[in-house]
């Protein structure tokens, strides 16, 4: 959708799950001394400035990013990421935002290779600039990245995180995002599959989790963190990340941090997480 700019919700929330996710499956990936490819769908810019524009205008890092970034000890999972987004201000004001394109950057090794796919020209230049030049090899495309997605599978090396972030601004982004990860495990089995979805009031958005779990009944992990009660008039009240082929260490790292982020992001009492699985 190319009216959707991520710039408006850096830092939120929904970004704090996802981006802790992240975070742990690619120390996970970086751990072994074999390369593997970060294979980014919906890329967008890189990273944010907090401070002035369109996340200046929101301002929903406040109630995410800021909140762990003045939080003081913090579980190991949640500390890392702080850590990782105080690299990105060495001037200790909270003025940048890292996307899932630096993240991964940041974790890789100049062996691994990093595949990012934006639509947006705005934000497609955006993330060209950033990642004109580093340590990793990279490839960033203007194009549609499910197709992408499909022509780099299977990845060289046979290891992989994939990482799926639409915008869900209308209705056929669920089925595309099911179809395309459909597609992505007939090719590539054994990848390590990343989906991002919104918790909104939408049949789609309730029914997301469980047609993802169809897909890969054996091995996956599904970690939601629900910040306010439910409300159509507001939209977004939680997120989900739903990770296919999860390493071992994700689960445990996650029954740390899940209370402690719901208990610093929450807003009302009804503010609560889940973390299930295949193994449940």
């Amino acid at each position: 959708m190319l009216g959707y700019r991520h710039a408006f919700h850096a830092g939120n929330h929904a970004d704090v799950l996802k981006h802790v996710v992240l975070l742990q499956l690619l120390d996970y990936l970086a751990a072994k001394d074999k390369p593997f490819w970060y294979i980014d769908t919906h890329a967008g810019a890189g990273r944010y400035t907090l401070t002035q524009g369109y996340a200046a205008e929101q301002r929903e890092y406040v109630d995410g990013i800021e909140k762990l970034w003045n939080a003081g000890v913090l579980p190991e999972a949640l500390a890392r990421y702080v850590e990782l987004v105080r690299t990105l201000n060495p001037h200790h004001r909270l003025k940048y935002y890292p996307g899932s394109p630096w993240i991964a950057r940041a974790r890789m090794r100049p062996p691994d290779r990093l595949w990012l796919h934006e639509l947006h020209p705005a934000d497609y230049a955006l993330l060209e600039q950033e990642f004109a030049a580093g340590p990793v090899p990279t490839r960033v495309f203007s194009e549609d990245g499910y197709a992408g997605l499909k022509a780099l599978l299977p990845p060289e090396p046979r290891r992989a995180l994939v990482l799926i972030d639409p915008s869900y601004e209308v209705r056929e982004d669920y089925a595309r995002l099911v179809e395309a990860l459909k597609q992505a495990l007939r090719r590539f089995a054994t990848g390590v599959y990343m989906v991002w979805y919104p918790m909104i009031p939408r049949r789609e958005s309730r029914e997301l989790p469980a047609r993802l779990a169809a897909l890969a009944p054996e091995r996956w992990l599904r970690a939601e963190l629900v910040v306010r009660a439910a409300d159509a008039a507001h939209g977004l009240y939680g997120s989900g990340v739903f990770v296919v082929n999860p390493p071992f260490t994700l689960r445990a790292a996650l029954a740390e941090s899940l209370p402690r982020l719901t208990m610093l992001l929450g807003l009302d009492r009804h503010a609560t997480f889940t973390l299930e699985g295949s193994a449940d």
